[in-house]
C-alpha cells in the first residue's frame, strides 16, 4: 500500500515519515509529485486546512493521503498567530521571520501572561473514508532563543514539565511529547486498523 504526505515541508516531512515507521506502507512525499504544487490553505481551522490539503492530493492522485496542520496558539495574542503561524510574517518567510515577530510581539510581557499552546491536526482520506486525529501540548514562549534542533517555533516554545525548548529536544524526545506526535500516535494506530 503507498501513501502520500501532503507536504512540501521536508521538516514535517521526517516528522510524519518516522512515526509511521513499522506500518507496512510505501511513503510518498508531494516531492515525487511534481505536478502538485503549493497548496492554498484558506480554511479558518486547523481541520479545514487539514482536510483540504488531503482531498486536493488524493483528488489529483487516488492515492490514501495523509495531510496536516499545525498551529501555535499565544493566549496573550488571543490565539493568534493560529492557522497563519506558517505565514505570521507574511508569505515566504524563514521560521526566523516568524520567530522575530512573535518576540517582537511579546516584548515586555510578563512569563506568566507568554502561555501557549501547539495544536496539530492530521487527516487521511482514501477511497473509502475520511478520518481525523488531534494533538496539542501547552508550554511557554521564552524571551530568547533557546537550542538548535527542530524546527518553526521550537526554539521558543518552553515546555515546564520538562524544562527545555522543543529546540533543545532530540527529534525522539520531541516526537513523543509534541503535539504532532501525540495525534501521529493516534494516526498510527488508525492506520493500522485501516490496513488489516
Amino acid at each position: 500500500m503507498k501513501i502520500i504526505l501532503a507536504t512540501h515541508n521536508r521538516d514535517k516531512e521526517k516528522e510524519l515519515q518516522k512515526s509511521l515507521e513499522g506500518i507496512n506502507v510505501k511513503i510518498c512525499s508531494l516531492f515525487d509529485f511534481s505536478k502538485i504544487g503549493e497548496i492554498d490553505e484558506t480554511g479558518t481551522t486547523l481541520l479545514e486546512n487539514s482536510l483540504l490539503k488531503a482531498r486536493t492530493v488524493f483528488d489529483i492522485t487516488g492515492i490514501p493521503t495523509i495531510a496536516d496542520d499545525t498551529g501555535l496558539e499565544v493566549d496573550f495574542l488571543d490565539g493568534a498567530p493560529g492557522v497563519y503561524s506558517a505565514r505570521y510574517a507574511g508569505n515566504n518567510v524563514s521560521y526566523q521571520d516568524n520567530v522575530n515577530k512573535l518576540l517582537f510581539e511579546l516584548d515586555g510581557v510578563p512569563n506568566k501572561k507568554r502561555t501557549a499552546r501547539f495544536r496539530t491536526v492530521i487527516t487521511y482520506i482514501d477511497k473509502e473514508e475520511e478520518l481525523w486525529t488531534e494533538g496539542h501540548i501547552d508550554g511557554i514562549i521564552s524571551e530568547t532563543i533557546i537550542g538548535d534542533r527542530g524546527f518553526g517555533y521550537d526554539p521558543i516554545f518552553f515546555v515546564p514539565h520538562i524544562g527545555k525548548t522543543f529546540a533543545e529536544l532530540s527529534s525522539d524526545e520531541k516526537n513523543k511529547i509534541s503535539h504532532r506526535g501525540i495525534a501521529l500516535q493516534k494516526l498510527r494506530k488508525i492506520l493500522i486498523n485501516v490496513l488489516k
